[in-house]
């Protein structure tokens, strides 16, 4: 969508539209919320849990070198497809944290794509 792109450039987040001829039921309405999404590439540090399922990948924050932060929780079916590229890493010696949670560091390959600088949505998604 050439225009989205138009109004990225000019500083717009996103765009929120509805069909013209949707009603609002008991007051819900059936809006659609489009946003613009800027992504990085991140080395993943390690993960919490067990390395076959693991429940969150850590990830840096920032340049190399800097803190790091736990992922949302991964789903069953991605948490199995990145236990298969865990298996057979090898563990980095000592504890370590991310945010307040220890994780287990690994030496991996492991480059998943994340969200770049985004900020909390002010509006809920219905």
């Amino acid at each position: 969508m050439l225009w989205c792109d138009t109004l990225r450039d000019q500083g717009i987040e996103g765009i929120v539209w509805k069909r013209g001829s949707a009603s609002d039921p008991s007051g819900r309405r059936r809006w659609v919320k489009i946003r613009h999404a800027d992504t990085v590439d991140a080395l993943a540090l390690g993960f919490t849990g067990p390395r076959l399922r693991p429940h969150h990948l850590v990830l840096p924050v920032g340049d190399e070198g800097g803190s790091a932060r736990v992922s949302a929780r991964l789903g069953p079916v991605l948490a199995a497809r990145v236990g298969e590229t865990l298996t057979g890493t090898t563990v980095v010696v000592g504890e370590r944290a991310g945010r307040g949670e220890s994780y287990t560091r690994v030496e991996t390959d492991l480059v998943v794509e994340v969200l770049a600088g985004s900020r909390p949505a002010r509006h809920p998604h219905p």
